[in-house]
């Protein structure tokens, strides 16, 4: 009979493989990101102004504009949104290419949007918003230290790759904001008693004087949603905050904005829509 031969023990000990380190520097500036949209979201829900900035600031005015929002939802709410999902990738993603990937594509999603939403600012409203700018600055240092970072397997043979692969995404995320914001395609159905009511405040020769960075002026084309554009506006301030005003605002003495003169009378102030019907005779 042959002979079986034992097995011989496998002397070769396995050492555990090392986890690596937490990366302490993107986590520092994910918490950073996170404290402050979520501080911006609960300013916007409680419908306050941001420490620092005062009545007319830029950050009054951004937080009062029709671009603080996305589908109805303060815009700080969805940056607090993108900072904890970069988070939980971080902590639950093992694989450190893989991890560096998904990281990689929201935090220049986010930087995107952020440097779209400055340039709005500066072009739509003359005026930024500081706290809007340090959330600018965050997320463009998680881009940085994670190109910094960047493992060697993500290393393609030809340098302009990743370039290329970030300005395609950034084009992406930045034309479907700019479509949401300029377009009525993903806008609801406007409101019909809000248009009637511009409308009748138009045939009455009804007029509202108010300036591009007045943020209460924001606030009271934000609530005629859809239809703000049909409201007869004056724009008391067409070169700027610094610039001249219009002659017909300093025709009709117009100091304060929002200005609403309705069949003779001035009112000052945000006015409720309620509240111009009422003024107009507008059945309401």
């Amino acid at each position: 009979m042959a002979k079986k031969h034992a097995r011989k023990p496998n002397t070769k000990t396995r050492h555990p493989r090392a986890e690596a380190p937490p990366n302490w520097p993107l986590l520092a500036l994910l918490g950073l990101g996170m404290a402050i949209t979520a501080y911006l979201t609960g300013v916007a829900f409680l419908d306050s102004g941001p420490a620092l900035c005062g009545e007319g600031s830029g950050c009054d005015l951004v937080q009062n504009s029709r671009w603080s929002r996305v589908l109805g939802l303060p815009l700080a709410l969805w940056g607090f949104a993108l900072y904890t999902l970069m988070l939980v990738v971080v902590l639950s993603t093992r694989a450190r290419t893989k991890r560096w990937q998904r990281v990689w594509r929201l935090a220049v999603a986010g930087l995107a949007i952020s440097l779209y939403l400055t340039m709005v600012g500066l072009v739509e409203l003359q005026t930024v918003c500081l706290w809007c700018l340090a959330s600018l600055v965050t997320v463009a240092g998680i881009v940085a230290l994670l190109a910094w970072q960047r493992p060697a397997a993500t290393k393609p043979p030809v340098w302009w790759y990743w370039p290329l692969n970030s300005a395609a995404l950034a084009l992406v995320v930045v034309g479907s904001l700019h479509i949401y914001y300029y377009s009525d395609l993903l806008q609801p159905p406007p409101s019909e008693k809000l248009e009637a009511l511009a409308e009748h405040l138009e045939e009455r020769g009804a007029v509202f004087y108010g300036a591009s960075w007045c943020s209460a002026c924001q606030q009271q084309k934000r609530l005629f949603h859809q239809v703000s554009d049909q409201l007869p506006y004056v724009e008391c301030s067409p070169l700027g905050r610094d610039g001249p005003r219009a002659r017909v605002c300093v025709r009709e003495e117009i100091s304060n904005y929002p200005t609403w003169i309705i069949d003779g009378q001035r009112y000052e102030g945000v006015l409720e829509p309620e509240e111009l019907a009422r003024h107009a005779d507008f059945d309401w």
